[in-house]
């Protein structure tokens, strides 16, 4: 897997760096957005930023490549997914939570109406 997902020496940097903190910061990204009920293609530039900011990581912590077209792909799809997954989160919390007698909640991501059979 080293050369496709990550560039550094050990995989636990790539975990550290890009899923820890980036994605601790990509979750809270997105809860923040649907806590503001931001649309979620908003999340998507924000979430790229944070890419470049893990990229940055990698480059002056770790001696990356800063400027790797791949290496920040790669970070950034793995933010997105994160973020993502904590903007749904957030969603069907609040759905459930402020309208509770439309919606009833099913998953962690997902929620239903109440009336539904």
């Amino acid at each position: 897997m080293q050369g496709i997902l990550y560039e550094e020496s050990s995989v636990w940097l790539f975990l550290f760096v890009t899923l820890v903190l980036g994605g601790g910061a990509a979750w809270m990204t997105g809860r923040a957005l649907a806590v503001t009920w931001a649309p979620v293609w908003q999340g998507i530039v924000y979430f790229l930023l944070l890419g470049a900011a893990v990229r940055f990581i990698h480059f002056a912590l770790f001696h990356g490549t800063l400027l790797s077209l791949h290496y920040y792909l790669v970070d950034s799809v793995f933010l997105i997914v994160i973020g993502l997954a904590g903007f749904r989160y957030t969603r069907a919390r609040q759905m459930t939570t402020q309208y509770s007698w439309l919606y009833t909640r099913t998953g962690p991501f997902t929620w239903r109406d109440r009336n539904a059979a």
